[in-house]
This record gives structure tokens, C-alpha cells and sequence, in this order.
């Protein structure tokens, strides 16, 4: 396959289509999506296959690699009910807001309006196809997605019903192409094509998207790491923090929201680590620790400073001991990756003060760094996490697949 010339055809038919899909309105947009829903529960057995395909190819792969490549009845369930809940939320394109009259008569306001192209890579994560894909034509994009080697059958299964869904409600196809090589030549081809696609999107390890922060021609919306810390308070309730370290930690290991560090204040060490160490030596879970940590619990291993900024997207977190509130704040921004944090705390006036001060996309309070989902922030679905300030932050849904524009409203006013 000459992959220039194939990249180019993809982009220039999304750049066509493109301009189809920002003037589709919600009725045609919605029933697309429903479709999409439609057909992927009812061609679950054939998902589930072509993922088992992919499972039985990817055997030497990391244990981390295979939990988010494999698909159960469960999450291809969960995928059609992210694109009905796509399709249940508001439309962002064509709402006008801020509309305010100006000295001369005129009124001044802006509008959200699509991207464009949007350009999505990923690795494993099946799942991306369904979400990509909603979310860019609810948005009013049109979208490329170049999935990872590891799930390229998952990828054109879901694709096959994807377009189904486009052109039952009379939709291009194209609107959605799912880039049908392993060559990693498309990926250096897709982030170069300035001329077609507007936004990159890249969800996938640290490789990749330094690969892609290097050579990437087109604007990105990423994040790097996921280090994300729970910091337990002098003034946390016990059970909140063994509850909360337990859901942050262990449900999951290889997700970018995964609690990878926890930080105690130090009057409430002894009180709080004991049994909070106790459940994650239980769960099978390797602590890496300061002295002060190691003195409380015995099965802690000392920590060096690269494991405190680790995502370790495995059974290991580090610990750290911390004077109070102020240097847990400083650690958090020395180490963390701006992607999403948490306090516990029964405190109210450092629940604030953590809010305000902990540089990240995500900053809770009581609660695990779990959520730090699009589906739980209410989205339906996300497109990604981004740890930029600029443009989108945090789960990017709808609304960070939409652009504002200037309009201006007259009556006939010229400028004096």
C-alpha cells in the first residue's frame, strides 16, 4: 500500500464530508447515533469474536495492554449506552451565547461551531471507535481514527456498524474512517496533514504521545501521564480513606485515573495507614515508601524520587508521609501530571484551598480519582483527557469538539 496516497484519500474525503456533517441537525445526528446503539447490541457475538481475534494475536503483550484490549457482553453494553447517552445530550453546534448590544446598535455574541476533522490514536481500547466516533458527530466532525495494531479486527467490526448507522439515517460513511493499516507510517502521514485534519486527539502511552508532542504538524488536545494522588488530610475520616485509597487504587491498574501516589498528613499517620496499608499488602498491592512510612508499615520498600512521579499502571503506588496541607499542594504540583487529584478531608477550608491550589484537570474532594471519566462527569462519552490549559481540560466531551465564533447582529450600523 502506497500509505501517502491512501492517507491523503482519507483525509481529503473527511475534509468533503466534513461540511455535510456541521449542517446535519440533531433529529438526523440523533438518529444516526441510535442506530450506531442498535447495531452494536445487536452484533455483540460478532464484536466479541473479532476482539477474541485480537486477544489471541496479542499474547506477549503486557497484562496492562490486554485489560484494556479485551471486550466482555458487559462493556460492548456499556459502549452502546455511551452513544445513547450521546445522543440524549443537547446539541452544542449553532448555540449562541453572550449576546451583548454595543454603543453603535449592534449586538455582539459568539456561536459554537464544529472543528472540523478530527484525527484520533489510540492503542487497544476497542471502545475509542464507539466514543470517537458519537462524539465527533454529535459535534458536528467528521473523524479519522487510527486505532492500535493489537485491535484492528474489534476496530473494523465496530467501524462495519458505525457506518451502518450513518447511512440508515442518510449520513455519509465517511463521515467516520477507521484508517485500515497496521503501518505505523499512517500515524507520521495522519498528524502531518494540515490541509485535512484540524485536532489531533492521541489516547494512548507515554510513547506514543511523545512520539506524537515531536513530529505532530497538527494542533493536539493530550495528556502525557496519569500520576494521579489521593492525599488524606489530618482531619479524614477513616473510613472514607480506606474506602476511597481502595476504589483509587485497586479497581483498576492500567487506566490513566488510577491513583499511582498517596500522601498522609502527618498527625493522622498513625491513625490512617496502618489499616489503609493493610488493605493494599491484602490486595496483592507493592508500597513504596518514605522512612516515616516505613516505620508504620512493614511492608513498605523505600521509594526513590522517580518512583513518586511514576504512573506505574500496576499493583504499586508510592507513599509519602507530608508535614500538612501546603506540602502535600507542593507535591502534587512538583510531581503529579496536572491530570486529576484528591483530597479527603472533613476539613472545609482546605477542601477549598486543595481545589484552588492543585494545579490539575481533576481536583476532588471526598471522592475517588475514578470519576475522573466522561461518563461519569455526565458527557456520555469522552474523547480523551487533556492536562492543557489552553482550549479543553480534563474529560473532553461535546463541548471541547466545538469551537466559538464571533457573530455580529445589525441593523444597518456602519463604524463612524
Amino acid at each position: 500500500m502506497d500509505i501517502e496516497s491512501y492517507m491523503n484519500a482519507v483525509g481529503q474525503r473527511a475534509r468533503e464530508v466534513s461540511r455535510l456533517v456541521a449542517r446535519a441537525d440533531s433529529q438526523t445526528k440523533n438518529r444516526a447515533l441510535l442506530n450506531i446503539a442498535a447495531a452494536i447490541r445487536k452484533n455483540s457475538a460478532a464484536i466479541l469474536a473479532a476482539n477474541q481475534r485480537d486477544i489471541d494475536r496479542s499474547a506477549g503483550l503486557e497484562p496492562a495492554m490486554i485489560d484494556r484490549l479485551a471486550l466482555s457482553e458487559k462493556s460492548v453494553g456499556l459502549m452502546a449506552e455511551g452513544v445513547e447517552q450521546v445522543a440524549s445530550l443537547p446539541d452544542p453546534v449553532g448555540e449562541i451565547g453572550e449576546m451583548k448590544y454595543r454603543p453603535s446598535g449592534i449586538q455582539v455574541g459568539r456561536m459554537r461551531v464544529p472543528l472540523g476533522v478530527v484525527g484520533i490514536i489510540y492503542e487497544s481500547r476497542p471502545n475509542v471507535t464507539a466514543d470517537a466516533a458519537a462524539l465527533c458527530l454529535k459535534a458536528g466532525n467528521a473523524c479519522i481514527l487510527r486505532g492500535g495494531s493489537e485491535a484492528i479486527e474489534s476496530n473494523r467490526a465496530i467501524a462495519a456498524l458505525i457506518h451502518e448507522g450513518l447511512s440508515s439515517a442518510g449520513l455519509p460513511a465517511h463521515a467516520v474512517q477507521v484508517v485500515d493499516t497496521t503501518d505505523r507510517a499512517a500515524v507520521g502521514r495522519l498528524i502531518t496533514m494540515r490541509e485535512y485534519v484540524d485536532v489531533i486527539v492521541p489516547r494512548g502511552g507515554k510513547g506514543l504521545i511523545s512520539r506524537l508532542l515531536a513530529e505532530s504538524r497538527v494542533p493536539m488536545i493530550q495528556h502525557l501521564e496519569g500520576n494521579c494522588h489521593v492525599y488524606l488530610d489530618e482531619s479524614a475520616d477513616a473510613q472514607k480513606a480506606l474506602k476511597i485509597v481502595e476504589n483509587a487504587k485497586t479497581q483498576r491498574y492500567g487506566t490513566c485515573n488510577t491513583a499511582e501516589s498517596l500522601l498522609v498528613a502527618r498527625p493522622a499517620a498513625a491513625r490512617l495507614l496502618p489499616p489503609v496499608a493493610a488493605m493494599l499488602t491484602a490486595r496483592g498491592v507493592e508500597i513504596r515508601a518514605c522512612a516515616g512510612t516505613r516505620a508504620l508499615v512493614s511492608a513498605a520498600v523505600p521509594a526513590t524520587g522517580e518512583d513518586y512521579a511514576a504512573e506505574f499502571l500496576a499493583p504499586v503506588i508510592s507513599v509519602k508521609i507530608v508535614a500538612g496541607l501546603d506540602e502535600a499542594i507542593d507535591h502534587i504540583n512538583a510531581y503529579g501530571s496536572h491530570h486529576t487529584d484528591a483530597i479527603v478531608t472533613e476539613d472545609y477550608s482546605n477542601a477549598l484551598r486543595f481545589l484552588r491550589e492543585v494545579d490539575s484537570a481533576s481536583v476532588m474532594v471526598n471522592a475517588s480519582t475514578r470519576f475522573a471519566d466522561g461518563f461519569e462527569y455526565g458527557l456520555g462519552a469522552e474523547i480523551g483527557i487533556s492536562t492543557d490549559r489552553l482550549h479543553a481540560r480534563g474529560p473532553v466531551g461535546l463541548e471541547g469538539l466545538t469551537s466559538q465564533k464571533w457573530i455580529v447582529l445589525g441593523t444597518g450600523q456602519v463604524r463612524e
